[in-house]
């Protein structure tokens, strides 16, 4: 009861009412999700870990071009460079993983971002969201400097029919979020399907391919991408 309660406070409330108001903001009042505190105040800290996980983030900065392809780009042009399943390899774990970024991203920015309702909380998500978008960047990177041909790789994730069906799958998973009668239960079936099964399940088992590459001193510049 009381959760339902704390629900239909958050939808009779909208988050930024409380900017601006003449009572100071206290950590105590602060909550990951549920509050009803001032989200645009970042001080004080209630959740000090998240705070961390932010600078943590900041300092881990990195440009997709900074990935030396030097040798990818001789090894993919070579006619012997790699056998006709190395190359299907290469082509599909940048095909997935090119717009598998992309569905994350959208889900923090859509899904998760509008329900946490603590400031240091909310930052550390917009730096996680850059990184999102770096990690799509770093894949049209490689793409684009192996000469692929963009059009195929990027839609093989409508086009490959079990690729199609897991992002179908994860997509269907923010829609559900997005609706305005969605509950917190519904809020953990999005986290788990995106960061336990997505991030979990689906991406770790489409990294030891090119990692197993790399590790033969084939497509180290991918390999490091992963």
């Amino acid at each position: 009861k009381a959760l339902l309660e704390a629900q239909e406070r958050i939808k009779a409330k909208n988050l930024l009412e409380g900017a601006f108001s003449d009572e100071r903001i206290k950590a105590s009042d602060k909550r990951i999700i549920n509050g009803t505190s001032d989200v645009n105040q970042l001080i004080p800290f209630k959740y000090e870990w998240a705070w961390q996980k932010y600078l943590d983030g900041c300092a881990n900065n990195w440009m997709p071009q900074e990935v030396n392809m030097a040798h990818d780009i001789a090894l993919w042009k070579s006619e012997d460079g790699l056998t006709d399943d190395e190359r299907h390899i290469v082509k599909t774990a940048l095909g997935f993983f090119s717009t598998a970024d992309t569905l994350v991203a959208n889900n923090l920015v859509l899904a998760i971002y509008e329900r946490i309702t603590a400031a240091e909380c909310r930052q550390y998500l917009l730096r996680q969201m850059f990184e999102e978008g770096m990690h799509t960047h770093a894949y049209q990177y490689c793409i684009e400097s192996l000469g692929m041909d963009e059009s195929e790789v990027f839609n093989q994730y409508r086009e490959v029919p079990e690729m199609a069906a897991k992002m179908s799958w994860a997509n269907q998973a923010t829609k559900a979020i997005q609706d305005k009668n969605s509950t917190d239960e519904d809020f953990l079936s999005n986290m788990i399907a995106y960061y336990v099964v997505v991030e979990g399940l689906f991406f770790y088992t489409g990294f030891p391919t090119v990692l197993a590459l790399g590790r033969r001193n084939k497509m180290k510049g991918v390999a490091d991408r992963k």
